[in-house]
């Protein structure tokens, strides 16, 4: 399994634990905003340490059993029309398998290198339905065919009133006042924006959403006791179906050191929203914490394919290579993170990390080369 992502090394590991270059404090928020959605991500605060390094640990050989090939046809629907430029991605959890391939002008596409398995099929493309499919594959040769649905038409009687029982209850100065945290969120001006939350709780209490955020800010301050309130609050306040606030929670335990209860909780929330990358990416750094690097890694490639940009992933996926003293493929994914967050708040110790990788990547070679 090819190894990806960055070093978030734990407190209590010791100089020789590891070799990674990420060390405490661990992650701050980064804030993606949205006036009509508001996600966020965590990336770290890191410290770069040089170690020396004696041997270049090998990269885990790909299983001589990947050599079976998955391929097929896409069609639109209604038609043997061949879709092109359609994103299939193929995930096998058992054989711990994460591949994203484009079809070809005639529909087409082949992923080759694959172990037997079971597979999960998805393609997701504007305007038309979500294709979901499971395929058992025995490692040898394997052909698809895939039909395209188009969307269904809409039900705006169910749909609309589902949504608008919730909606119609909240006044409109509440509305008002989370709009204006969001926008004073995405400026970082961290008190406007608490005030403007502050002021939506005020006028509709059941304001789960503003509460929510209102934890984000408290985590950003560093105030982590009132921060945990706000999350299990917006969490009581939404009958536990609001998973942002189980993330929320499991990245606070997370960064508490109590990695158990952070993993329980963040995949509590997964099950709530199993498309969430944030999620994943949370669930990964946890799993770094107790040292379950395949499953850390197997988490980041899970944010991957739900968002093939985001950045934080690639975090993780160093942090794996860094424990496994796989240095070319940690610069790899340094780089790949800084291309895809290159002012981002942990950009400036990436690059830095990236040296120190480069460097002792040097030395090692230079030294195998002397041998």
């Amino acid at each position: 399994m090819r190894c990806k992502l960055f070093h978030f090394a734990s407190r209590t590991s010791s100089p020789g634990q590891g070799r990674g270059f990420f060390r405490a404090p661990l992650p701050n928020w980064t804030l993606a905003i949205f006036l009509s959605l508001a996600l966020f991500g965590f990336t770290a605060t890191i410290r770069a340490q040089e170690v020396a390094s004696q041997e270049v640990a090998t990269p885990k050989a790909a299983s001589q059993d990947a050599s079976g090939t998955i391929s097929g046809t896409v069609y639109l629907p209604g038609s043997n029309q061949p879709a092109s430029q359609v994103a299939i991605s193929l995930k096998s959890h058992d054989a711990g398998v994460f591949r994203s391939v484009l079809t070809d002008y005639d529909g087409h596409f082949d992923v080759s290198g694959l172990p037997a398995g079971t597979y999960d099929v998805t393609i997701e493309e504007q305007g038309y339905q979500t294709y979901r499919s499971t395929a058992e594959f025995d490692g040898s040769v394997l052909k698809l065919e895939l039909h395209l649905a188009p969307l269904l038409p809409p039900q705006p009687f169910q749909s609309a009133n589902t949504v608008s029982v919730r909606e119609l209850a909240i006044p409109g100065k509440a509305k008002e006042e989370y709009r204006k945290g969001l926008v004073s969120l995405a400026k970082r001006q961290m008190v406007q924006s608490l005030k403007h939350f502050a002021s939506a709780v005020r006028a509709f209490p059941g304001y789960f959403e503003a509460i929510y955020h209102q934890g984000i800010i408290e985590t950003d301050l560093g105030h982590q006791d009132a921060a945990m309130q706000d999350f299990q609050m917006a969490a009581e306040l939404s009958g536990g179906r609001y998973a942002r606030a189980q993330f929320g929670m499991g990245y606070l335990y997370f960064l508490q050191g109590n990695a158990a209860q952070a993993e329980s909780i963040t995949r509590r929330g997964l099950e709530l929203d199993p498309d969430a990358a944030d999620g994943y990416v949370i669930l990964g750094m946890t799993l770094l914490r107790l040292n379950r690097l395949d499953e850390a890694e197997r988490s980041a490639r899970e944010a991957l394919l739900r968002d093939p940009n985001k950045a934080d992933a690639y975090l993780v996926l160093a942090d794996t290579c860094a424990r496994r003293q796989n240095y070319q493929e940690q610069i790899q994914d340094l780089d790949t993170y800084l291309k895809l967050d290159p002012t981002g708040p942990a950009s400036k110790r990436a690059r830095e990390v990236r040296e120190v990788a480069q460097r002792i990547l040097d030395r090692t070679q230079s030294q195998s080369e002397a041998h």
